[in-house]
């Protein structure tokens, strides 16, 4: 390993100074705890787009996406080409519900179509998962900045807590959306950087295309029907939209930016931008990968999260490993903070306010959600430790984890928006029996000789969920019988109140009543099939 060097370090430090510098700025916003976890709705859309894109382009997609097309080759972007369908269910199902009931926990909602007990279950699985998460965002972090300067991983797993921490307790949501402004510049760029040397080196591109198709790495769309394989077109459009879905529709953190949009309209264009964007993000960061394992001719690495670096160091630029670490910095900073600052909210006002201090001053709240800010920060970082040490595409791990929960999700939000007939017993039922059925089928019972179904983590999601929706709608006919009416939180519920009392569906040319669908959400579908004719003739390129 080479030296890091001063100008690496300038550049390194120009980027943290950067950033604390505007948490400074926009603490002068920050009075009350409703400031804190939605801020004071005065960014635009397209800074909260951004925040949205750069938190969930993690370090994680950053070192974990051509770490995983390095080993499965584009057919892994098929798991990311379904984010203009699940963009589309959003906009149109969960952001009117969310924002219009003027919440900052969006599982506040669950309570009022069903009850606390459905509210108090999300909210703790959000805590859970949302913490193993973060620490994985701690853990590609470290391997960067322990690979390109040298120092300790776990001093660079405390330094990076430290920066985050300070700027995030300083100026809550306003300084999450416009720190992640910056470092989603930075991000692109180094990514930008580094496919520009990777095309350099690897030139003519026809002949690295070539090399990939002749080794069947280069067409992402599979469509083997396989189901013990994870990237397929199959799992992709049907397994991962589910996944993808209850990530930008039931995660607090990537919803709680959208609840800072000055209008409904205005949150809908921030993750129409998502939805928009997300195709050329992942395509970038898993071609970077594919290309690389040309340039490494296959080379097996003993840690493949630290492949970009590698090669990044190779090229001897002046000032790139400093602009490659800030870049995954950025990363990961804009996916931590919000992480903290939602962990934060719900911390608060599920727990909380919920059930110890249900009245106080904006001040005390605004105090607590900074201490719970602090103590996540603390229990995130050994979890960080335990990561250090894992194999495989760090992408890939945490995806395959997520999975386990996304029936539960996808059976409490759905049930929730769509049926007339699920009350609060039936669906914790569901979720008991979706936890234990997909476990059963996952594991195996060694006891009554059931074996582990040979089936890919993606399909994981359609079995969670399958199991969650039956069990829930058909325990709750059992024990609390057939509805007579619609709930006032369902989408049927929510049409006929519009309706009934004479309400506008339409404020400033956007639906605000759940279940209609903006013009420019239909744009989304038709992205879609360009997205999958443009891969399938992606596919035939080499040879």
């Amino acid at each position: 390993m080479t030296e890091f060097g001063l100008l690496n370090w300038i550049i390194v430090a120009g980027y943290l100074v950067g950033n604390l510098f505007l948490g400074y700025m926009m603490s002068r916003k920050v009075k009350t705890a409703a400031d804190y976890q939605i801020g004071d709705r005065s960014a635009p859309w397209w800074a909260i787009g951004i925040s949205v894109v750069a938190t969930y382009v993690s370090a994680l997609s950053f070192l974990g996406g051509p770490a995983w097309a390095y080993g499965d080759g584009m057919a892994a972007l098929a798991i990311h080409i379904n984010y203009p369908l699940v963009i589309f269910v959003v906009v149109v199902l969960f952001l009117p519900f969310f924002y219009n009931s003027g919440v900052a926990s969006i599982y506040e909602y669950l309570e009022q179509r069903f009850g606390l007990a459905s509210r108090t279950v999300m909210s703790a699985i959000f805590l859970l998962t949302q913490t193993i998460t973060t620490a994985s965002i701690l853990t590609a972090t470290a391997v960067v900045i322990t690979f390109a300067t040298g120092i300790d991983v776990g001093v660079a797993i405390l330094g990076m807590t430290l920066v985050v921490l300070v700027y995030t307790l300083l100026g809550g949501m306003n300084a999450v959306i416009w720190t992640d402004v910056l470092q989603g510049v930075i991000l692109f760029l180094g990514a930008g950087i580094v496919l520009w040397g990777l095309l350099g080196e690897v030139s003519p591109l026809s002949g690295a295309l070539d090399t990939l198709a002749n080794d069947g790495k280069l067409n992402p769309i599979n469509t083997d029907l396989d189901f013990s394989v994870a990237p397929t077109v199959w799992a992709g459009v049907l397994a991962m939209t589910l996944f993808h879905i209850t990530v930008y529709g039931t995660n607090q953190m990537m919803v709680q930016r959208a609840l800072a949009a000055k209008t409904l309209g205005d949150a809908k264009k921030s993750y129409l931008m998502m939805g928009f964007a997300a195709f050329f993000i992942y395509f970038l960061f898993f071609f970077i990968g594919a290309l690389l394992y040309v340039h490494f001719q296959g080379e097996p690495f003993e840690q493949p999260n630290e492949i970009i670096l590698v090669f990044a160091q190779s090229l001897a630029i002046p000032g790139l490993m400093g602009i490659l670490a800030a870049a995954v910095l950025s990363a990961s900073m804009s996916s931590l903070s919000s992480a903290l600052n939602s962990l934060a909210t719900i911390s608060v006002t599920d727990f909380y306010q919920r059930f110890f201090k249900a009245e106080a001053s904006p001040e005390h709240f605004l105090g607590a959600s900074r201490l719970f800010t602090f103590v996540w920060a603390a229990m995130a970082v050994p979890v960080a430790f335990a990561f250090i040490n894992s194999g495989g595409s760090i992408l890939e791990t945490l995806s395959r984890v997520a999975s386990y929960f996304v029936g539960a999700k996808l059976a409490m939000f759905g049930l929730g928006f769509l049926s007339k007939h699920t009350s609060e017993q039936g669906l914790l039922v569901g979720v008991v029996a979706g936890f234990l059925g997909l476990f059963a089928i996952v594991a195996g019972i060694p006891l009554i000789g059931l074996e582990p179904a040979n089936v890919a983590w993606p399909w994981y999601v359609v079995i969670g969920g399958v199991i969650n929706i039956f069990v829930s709608w058909t325990a709750s006919v059992l024990l609390d019988g057939f509805q007579k009416d619609w709930h006032a939180q369902t989408v049927v519920g929510q049409l006929r109140r519009f309706k009934s009392e004479g309400l506008a569906e339409k404020q400033d040319g956007w639906y605000v009543v759940p279940g209609r669908i903006d013009n420019i959400a239909w744009y989304l579908l038709g992205f879609f099939v360009v997205i999958v004719l443009f891969l399938t003739w992606f596919g035939t390129l080499g040879g």
